[in-house]
């Protein structure tokens, strides 16, 4: 596939020029959910669901079919440092546990009909670490962002994107305190189970990441100096979904991180995602609000992968299946007085 930007210039302009959602199939769509067998607004969210998702889709009664989950997986210089319960190694091992089907994630996508692929990325060698420098160089940045961008099945009509990277939480709290102030202390959390002093250890250097590179703005320029490979991908996949107007479940801290990239490049990039689900991980509800996304699920998950997103999609599921299969009061002959 040809890439369709070589530089962050042609990827801003890109993101300037996202289609929006198609307004006329949404307003038919809202018009047909007012004649359905049912008292106004008697399926709550779902409703909004399914209007929200036609006007993506263009279309007034649309279906879900194709969903695809795509597993992103990278590796971290800062891992070394004693951020993460599990050593850098674990990544990889994840990766042949994703490709086997072993992983929580591979249940999930299967259970809801989702095509799942997965794309290690260069792990064999882990970003720079970011207390010393920017994490990637532009080079690595851009072919991250195509990586992502590439990934998308332009024939989905639902997407998940999901990470795997000892470490990674790290990077996206560095991330979100960049892009949205506060303390290191308010958006570091547990990860993978740190607790005491390695959770100092791990607050210790986001707060190092953010001293070396305070005086970085750009939105994209703070993913490249404090995040990863995997991070970087998940902004290209999320751009690349809304280019080809293909709704997005948002998954948990991590992925939102990513998101939180484009929010802030461009007003109104996120506007093609819900949030599937509020994660354990303390900074992640504060990072929904940052992102003005209420969450369709909140379960205590934090396992990443995207799994709470690929549960949300039996949500999305369910919107869909009643607003375009339930029968209209005059199909059914039921009185609306």
């Amino acid at each position: 596939m040809t890439n369709a930007f070589s530089t962050l210039v042609e990827f801003k302009t890109l993101l300037n020029e996202m289609p929006d959602s198609d307004m006329q199939a949404a307003a038919e769509a809202s018009d047909h959910n007012s004649q359905l067998t049912k008292p106004p607004g008697a399926l709550g969210q779902l409703e909004d669901l399914a209007i929200w998702y036609a006007g993506w889709r263009g279309h007034t009664t649309p279906q879900i079919t194709a969903p695809q989950v795509i597993v992103f997986a990278a590796n971290h210089g800062v891992a070394t440092l004693g951020v993460s319960a599990f050593p850098p190694e674990v990544t990889t091992q994840m990766v042949a546990n994703f490709e086997h089907g072993g992983a929580a994630i591979n249940q999930l996508s299967k259970l809801f009909g989702a095509k799942m692929d997965v794309y290690p990325i260069d792990l064999d060698t882990p970003t720079a670490d970011f207390t010393q420098g920017p994490a990637l160089t532009p080079e690595e940045l851009i072919a991250a962002l195509q990586t992502g961008w590439n990934a998308v099945d332009r024939s989905c009509d639902l997407l998940v994107v999901g990470e795997m990277g000892i470490g990674n939480t790290t990077s996206a709290s560095a991330i979100s305190a960049a892009l949205f102030g506060e303390d290191a202390d308010t958006w570091t959390g547990r990860g993978t189970g740190v607790d005491g002093a390695a959770l100092k250890t791990k607050t210790d250097v986001v707060k190092a990441g953010l001293r070396h590179h305070a005086d970085v703005t750009d939105p994209l320029e703070i993913l490249r100096c404090l995040g990863g490979r995997e991070l970087a991908a998940m902004v290209g996949a999320i751009a690349a979904a809304r280019q080809n107007r293909i709704p997005v479940i948002l998954d948990g801290f991590i992925c939102c991180a990513a998101a939180a990239v484009l929010h802030e490049a461009q007003n109104g990039a996120l506007d093609h995602t819900v949030a599937g689900h509020q994660s354990a991980e303390t900074a992640h509800k504060i990072l929904l609000k940052k992102l003005r996304k209420v969450p369709l699920l909140s379960l205590g998950m934090r396992l990443g992968e995207g799994s709470g997103a690929a549960l949300a999609i039996g949500i999305l599921k369910g919107a869909i299946a009643c607003h375009s299969g339930m029968a209209t009061f005059a199909q059914a002959g039921v009185s609306q007085e």
